[in-house]
């Protein structure tokens, strides 16, 4: 290093330590053998202990000066001088005698204490010259440790600090909802380089790569947020998620057949992490029937009411629609138009009286007698009459009143047992007569409406024989009672076409 160098670094080294620099490699191996004067320590700058071999005395060690300064475990056995041996300058480990050859000491295992086997007392003056030419002698043998360990370890480790470095930082290119941008991380995986970043996903939103990918330098990660979108599509309403940023992306990546459709707000808008409330109508076809004429149109209308618009048709008076004209036209749907034409009508109907009958003992039992006829009475009804593209419907009932009260018909019921026979007749062929009259139908009558009942009596006759009501209305048996009595009174006279059945 320059002075320059040290010049820099000088606050540093400001600090004496016993064997020069604590630079931590070795016993007094640092960098003070090139210190400039600025970081001398004076504790050491004895000339007395300093060796003219290694420069001026203010740079000196005095681990190598005087003999009198000397360590005799670091001294040749050629060069000790028993007054050399200053014991604060030993190293701790080797201080003890007590310290055993070979046990390991605070640093490292301990060396063997070298202790010359005789001494000799040097001449005067030829020790220190003696031994600077040793250490000339070494120094010229191998190069100066103490002054290449130390650069050498640095050099090393800030070489392989920055490769490590360099290996473990990545460029990468981080997308967040379209907005790019390039970094440098030493994230190992994508959720890592995310939470790095600040950034927060969810259930909704997309990375890619997954979550936990590794990450390589020059690497691309994109995150794309997820936006609610309140979809009413074809009258059918919905939440969805989309991680497009407009309303045509959103449609896109949601599959909606955009063409032809009809959408709330403009496609080009900006979609915000709220998201928004989004009506989307797609193009329909839809077929029109009016006036008998079939009509089909493309549309993205909301109602049928404005499909049927969009045909050309207009609607008037009670016209309707097959369906409710607000509902939601549908893809091939039919659409009948029904052209309606309403009216009243009033009409009289007869109201049926009542029969109200009552027991008679002076009748014979089976005959009825009308007491009072009934009267039938008159309602008068208003009725609606529609029609429905030329067809009419059944008319609706609208209202009615009462016109005419029914009279209630009063019947009398005899209760007056039949006699069983008549004398002078019950022998005749009364069955004969009767197929000959009326082809034995008690309740016939002629065409005239004169004559009835088995035996063709007319009312007069029957009711002068005891009868009620009309003949044609008894029971059988009272009719032929009724007619042996005619017999009695007339003889066959009364039945001048079919009396001589009779006797026969």
């Amino acid at each position: 290093m320059s002075s320059s160098q040290y010049e820099t670094y000088g606050p540093m080294y400001e600090t004496p330590e016993p064997y020069g620099h604590g630079s931590g490699y070795g016993y007094g191996y640092g960098y003070a053998d090139t210190y400039r004067p600025a970081y001398e320590d004076p504790a050491y700058a004895n000339p007395a202990c300093e060796d003219p071999a290694y420069g001026d005395p203010a740079y000196g060690d005095p681990a190598y000066g005087d003999p009198a300064c000397e360590d005799p475990a670091y001294v040749d056995p050629a060069y000790v001088d028993p007054a050399c041996g200053e014991p604060a300058y030993v190293e701790p480990a080797y201080e003890s005698a007590a310290v055993d050859e070979g046990r390991p000491g605070p640093e490292g295992p301990t060396l063997p204490r070298q202790v010359p086997p005789t001494l000799e007392t040097p001449r005067p003056g030829g020790r220190v010259e003696a031994r600077r030419a040793a250490r000339r002698r070494r120094s010229a043998e191998r190069p100066d440790v103490r002054r290449l360990l130390p650069q050498a370890l640095v050099v090393a480790f800030l070489a392989g600090g920055t490769t490590a470095f360099v290996a473990d930082d990545k460029a990468i290119e981080l997308n967040v909802d379209g907005k790019p941008r390039t970094l440098h991380t030493f994230a190992d995986d994508v959720t890592e380089l995310l939470a790095d970043e600040g950034v927060e996903v969810g259930a909704h939103d997309i990375v890619a790569p997954g979550p936990g990918a590794a990450l390589t330098s020059g690497d691309e990660v994109a995150v794309r947020y997820g936006r609610p979108v309140r979809l009413t599509l074809d009258g059918q309403r919905s939440r969805v998620w989309t991680t497009a940023r407009t309303v045509d992306g959103a449609l896109r990546e949601l599959g909606v057949r955009a063409e032809g459709a009809y959408v709330s707000v403009p496609r080009s808008r900006r979609i915000g992490r709220e998201g928004l409330a989004l009506d989307v109508r797609t193009e329909r076809t839809v077929t029109v029937m009016a006036d008998g004429r079939a009509r089909t149109v493309r549309t993205n209308a909301a109602t049928v009411r404005e499909v049927v618009a969009d045909a050309g048709i207009t609607l008037r008076g009670e016209d309707t629609l097959s369906v409710p004209s607000g509902s939601f036209p549908r893809d091939g749907q039919t659409v009948m138009v029904m052209r309606i034409t309403e009216g009243q009508e009033v009409r009289e109907e007869p109201i049926a009286f009542d029969v109200w009958r009552t027991e008679d003992p002076g009748l014979f039992r089976g005959t009825e007698v009308v007491e009072r006829p009934g009267r039938p009475g008159l309602r008068r009804v208003t009725y609606a009459l529609r029609t429905v593209n030329g067809v009419k419907e059944r008319p609706r009932r609208l209202r009615s009143e009462v016109v005419q009260v029914p009279r209630t018909q009063v019947v009398k019921v005899g209760t007056r047992p039949l006699p069983t026979s008549v004398q002078g007749a019950d022998s005749l062929n009364w069955q004969g007569l009767a197929h000959c009259e009326s082809r034995g139908r008690p309740g016939a009558v002629d065409s005239s409406g004169t004559y009835g009942g088995l035996y063709q009596f007319d009312t007069l006759t029957w009711r002068g024989l005891g009868g009620a009501g009309r003949p044609q209305d008894a029971p059988a048996a009272e009719q032929t009672l009724r007619a042996k009595k005619l017999y009695v009174r007339r003889g066959a006279s009364p039945w001048p076409h079919c009396g001589g059945r009779l006797h026969g």
